[in-house]
């Protein structure tokens, strides 16, 4: 099997916040007391008289981020997804999607790769609980490279964002060139048989579930969906058309998440077998990162085993 290089979403996002620093000088980037950790502290290296931190007050930042933004500014403000979506939910619903304010919320430490953190910090609900947000787009990226395009089009991109990000390293899976656009996805590798759609770090274990799979003379479709909100339906749709069964794969709740959505869009547009795999209706615990996956049976082992137990049903 390939070996892939891994690398830390966390490091891409300080890495483009200085470079988008530099092009904008009308960006300012707000934290939570947290920056070492979500790695905005690059930025505040940086530009310091245009970094401000608003200690542990995460209402308190989100305000404050849609106060600038009507001021004329263009703020990113960050903290781990727990307390961004979390604590902070009214303040975004209020001042942020009901009044389309100009801020881009990216959270790190999204999932149950958390860690040793454990159930309290493992934030299992954010996309179902931001993409009920009338207004705000909700995207979660896959690999290093992908975070940089992602923070980049949707910093550009006028309106609210939510941009959730992983704690641990995860393996690569694009380079310098991969574009990213909101509201479309990518197919990544063609199938006949069914259809799996991931976002995020599952999109890595789809791939080598789909490759041992291959092995065994299964025909596996592989989409990476990183716009959960605007979704690509059409896209999603017209692959779902061709191989009549759909798999979709998620690090969060399987209410409310990836799969929800495309559950939503395929039942009015095209209703077909699915299988929406994810946590089920649970709370996180301790342990780590790969180890989790692996207990919840989301890395490349449980997702194979799962798409062949659905396609046996089905």
């Amino acid at each position: 099997m390939k070996e892939f290089e891994y690398k830390n979403l966390r490091n891409a996002y300080g890495e483009i916040l200085v470079e988008l620093g530099k092009k904008y000088s009308d960006m300012v980037v707000l934290d939570a007391d947290l920056a070492s950790s979500t790695k905005t502290a690059r930025f505040a290296e940086k530009f310091p008289d245009r970094f401000f931190n608003m200690g542990v007050s995460e209402q308190d930042l989100m305000s404050t981020a849609a106060g600038l933004a009507i001021g004329g500014k263009r703020p990113i403000a960050s903290t781990f997804a727990i307390f961004a979506t979390g604590r902070a939910w009214e303040q975004i619903r209020q001042s942020i999607a009901y009044a389309k304010t100009n801020v881009k919320i990216v959270a790190t430490h999204g999932g149950i790769t958390v860690g040793e953190d454990g159930a309290t910090h493992q934030m299992l609900e954010d996309f179902a609980i931001m993409r009920v947000l009338p207004n705000m787009k909700v995207i979660c990226p896959a690999d290093y490279y992908e975070v940089k395009e992602v923070v980049k089009k949707a910093f550009e991109a006028e309106g609210p964002a939510y941009i959730r990000l992983s704690r641990a390293k995860f393996p690569v899976i694009f380079d310098e060139s991969h574009k990213f656009e909101i509201g479309k996805a990518q197919i990544l590798r063609e199938g006949k048989e069914l259809t799996a759609v991931g976002v995020g770090i599952t999109v890595h274990a789809l791939l080598l579930a789909a490759e041992e799979l291959w092995k065994q003379g299964i025909s596996i479709e592989v989409i990476n969906s990183p716009s959960i909100k605007p979704l690509d339906g059409k896209t999603i749709e017209k692959s779902a058309r061709k191989t009549g069964k759909v798999f979709t794969a998620e690090e969060h709740s399987v209410l409310g998440g990836l799969g929800s959505t495309i559950s939503e869009y395929l039942s009015q547009n095209y209703p077909v077998k699915m299988k929406i795999y994810g946590i089920q209706d649970t709370f996180g615990r301790s342990g780590k990162a790969m180890e989790l996956l692996s207990f919840y049976g989301l890395d490349y082992k449980g997702i194979k085993e799962a798409i062949l137990k659905f396609l046996k049903d089905s």
